[in-house]
């Protein structure tokens, strides 16, 4: 007998507000599934988002909207289809320079924990 498929449901659903200046919606996000974490962006209009850096590798796909990703100081034009990669460990922010909500995934290896995040500009 073949075991059901595995469903995954996100204990936290609903999109939020997080002080870095984007609203995110945790798409998984849990403990029996260390190795990754997938989370839908969305970044307001004319918004820059805090610089951080992550202690694990992140990569952004863009959905909808444009922007300037700046990593490690370095600057470049994303727009729907793109895919970045940021290492562990380098700084990085991403601006809205359209008029509507700048929409990405980001997908987190190992999953994304709240003391992975480094804020960056606490001392600027």
């Amino acid at each position: 007998m073949q075991k059901p498929p595995a469903i995954f449901r996100s204990p936290n659903p609903e999109e939020y507000w997080m002080g870095e200046r984007i609203f995110v919606t945790e798409i998984m996000n849990a403990p029996e599934e260390p190795d990754v974490s997938l989370a839908r962006c969305r970044v307001p209009a004319g918004v820059t988002t805090q610089l951080h850096s992550l202690s694990v590798t992140e990569w952004y796909m863009i959905e909808a909207g444009a922007g300037v990703i700046e990593i490690d100081g370095a600057q470049a034009d994303v727009r729907p289809g793109d895919t970045i990669r940021i290492a562990p460990g380098q700084s990085q922010r991403i601006a809205n320079t359209g008029t509507d909500d700048l929409v990405f995934m980001t997908l987190c290896r190992p999953r994304f924990l709240p003391e992975c995040y480094t804020n960056l500009e606490e001392d600027l």
